[in-house]
């Protein structure tokens, strides 16, 4: 068993986002109180479903990437395809262990449905194109609603929808970008992407445009007053970036400029999310 390429299976940094955007939605939420034992709990059951999303990814993906990413931990031998089953197993029952122990239904529901979400995408919903990525990005909204649940605050609060929404329409972008970067493998395996049923150029308009509505909607606790210091001058970071992918992906609207933009767009929101941090606190 290849102990680094499990570990690489799970994308452990995208988890670490998901488990602060946990975080960041128990603090926006505005509890009473925020014990320490459900933020850590709130945060590992964020990483651990994520890592479930990612490892079983993998596992459907497998003809994909052997065109794509080849070099991934299954397509390169490092892994097998029942070892990357096992743990996913393994990590899906930590995950919902972790939301059982919060001791809140509505946070359990949140993290069952987060994770039903995560399979329905995986195993069906990807090859939908614009059905699935909209799942994909819900995935990145779902934690911020999560934090609220599991700290007990509030999870109708403007701020908290709006930090939700953001990370919302910049998953979508960056999903839609991403299948244009992937319309060679996507091909192999039937995936109804916008790119290929659209092309790209239009798949980059769709792109741009949901790049431009996580840009506007960062801006309305701002219009509202419900930004802090950190937050409003810290966000002026990632909505330039996204500013710049959009006309980027528009400019260049092909799958080897569309890859970059994706890296990009990746960068972007874990500077958003930095920025969501400080806006909490």
């Amino acid at each position: 068993m290849n102990g680094r390429g499990l570990l690489e299976l799970i994308r452990p940094v995208n988890c670490a986002m998901i488990g602060f955007a946990v975080v960041v939605g128990a603090f926006v939420s505005k509890p009473a109180a925020i014990p320490v034992s459900q933020l850590a709990l709130g945060f590992l059951t964020g990483f651990f479903i994520c890592a479930y999303s990612m490892a079983v990814n993998d596992v459907y993906d497998l003809e994909v990437d052997m065109i794509n990413r080849p070099d991934r931990p299954i397509p390169s031998g490092r892994v097998s395809v029942e070892e990357a089953s096992r743990l996913s197993y393994v990590v899906l029952a930590l995950g919902i262990a972790c939301s059982l122990l919060s001791l809140i239904p509505l946070a359990v529901a949140i993290a069952a449905a987060y994770a039903f979400l995560s399979w329905l995408y995986n195993s069906k919903a990807k090859k939908t194109g614009l059905a699935g990525n909209l799942i994909v990005a819900s995935s990145l909204a779902i934690p911020f609603i999560y934090g609220g649940a599991v700290s007990g605050g509030s999870i109708g609060g403007s701020l908290l929808l709006m930090m939700a929404l953001t990370a919302f329409f910049s998953g979508v972008g960056r999903e839609v970008v991403k299948a244009m970067a992937d319309v060679d493998g996507d091909a192999k395996r039937n995936v109804n992407s916008i790119a290929r049923r659209r092309g790209l150029a239009f798949a980059s308009a769709v792109g741009a445009l949901f790049f431009l509505l996580a840009v506007f909607t960062s801006w309305v606790p701002l219009l509202t007053g419900l930004a802090n210091k950190v937050y409003t001058y810290g966000v002026v970071v990632p909505d330039a970036i996204f500013l710049y992918l959009a006309v980027a992906i528009v400019a260049r609207h092909e799958p080897a400029s569309a890859y970059r933009v994706k890296q990009v767009a990746l960068a972007g929101m874990t500077v958003g999310l930095l920025v969501f941090i400080g806006g909490a606190v």
